[in-house]
């Protein structure tokens, strides 16, 4: 197995385990643990291989990662329980995830097109997406409206491997130096509640004030 597809199959584990968290968080049956875990696990991934035009997507010429994702779903069934604040794990486990995923979407958009934007665009695209997706289907608050960075730490991390893909390092070394600056960024902002300054002026009007 390559280096590549090891980091694969991690995020693809890490984001399903968010899915079911999420999922015991709102008390769902198995059936909902495997649905959350599947459409976080695939999620961002799925979006990354449309955009690149990679049909069909990584999951149907693999399913090993709808197995994973199963996987991961009936085994945070059977243990969430054990765990004091699930959502703060959960909320660590997405930095962990988006950290490998943003080193495999953008490996995958550089191969794809040659592009160091497009790789980068397609790592944040990669990390994200599943996410986004698992909080809007569990109603959780979402991680884009968190007020710590989020979005930026995958775009360092696309950032920080595609520099030194581009460099000719080894991708060993180019995917753990892009790992580690994502994680350091996402980390960063959780531990030390890092964030940009925000839109102080006056807020848009509510639409029933302007007709």
């Amino acid at each position: 197995m390559s280096f590549l597809s090891f980091l694969d199959y991690v995020g693809v584990a890490l984001f399903a385990a968010t899915g079911a968290l999420s999922a015991s968080r709102k008390q769902l049956d198995l059936i909902g643990f495997l649905f959350l875990a599947a459409v976080t696990g695939i999620g961002g991934g799925t979006l990354r291989d449309i955009v690149l035009g990679r049909v069909p997507v990584f999951w149907v010429m693999n399913p090993t990662y709808i197995i994973i994702c199963a996987m991961m779903g009936v085994l945070v069934f059977f243990t969430a329980h054990l765990f004091e604040s699930r959502y703060r794990l959960l909320i660590w486990l997405d930095a962990v995830g988006l950290s490998a995923y943003c080193v495999m979407g953008a490996a995958k958009g550089m191969a794809a097109t040659g592009s160091p934007t497009v790789a980068i665009v397609t790592g944040a695209l990669t990390a994200t997406f599943g996410g986004i997706l698992r909080d809007l289907l569990a109603n959780e608050p979402s991680v884009l409206l968190r007020p710590e960075i989020y979005v930026t730490a995958a775009l360092v991390g696309a950032g920080v491997f595609t520099a030194a893909n581009t460099t000719m390092a080894p991708l060993y070394i180019s995917s753990t130096l892009g790992i580690l600056a994502a994680f350091a960024v996402r980390g960063g902002a959780l531990w030390f509640g890092w964030t940009f300054p925000t839109y102080h002026h006056r807020p848009g009007r509510h639409p029933d004030d302007v007709m």
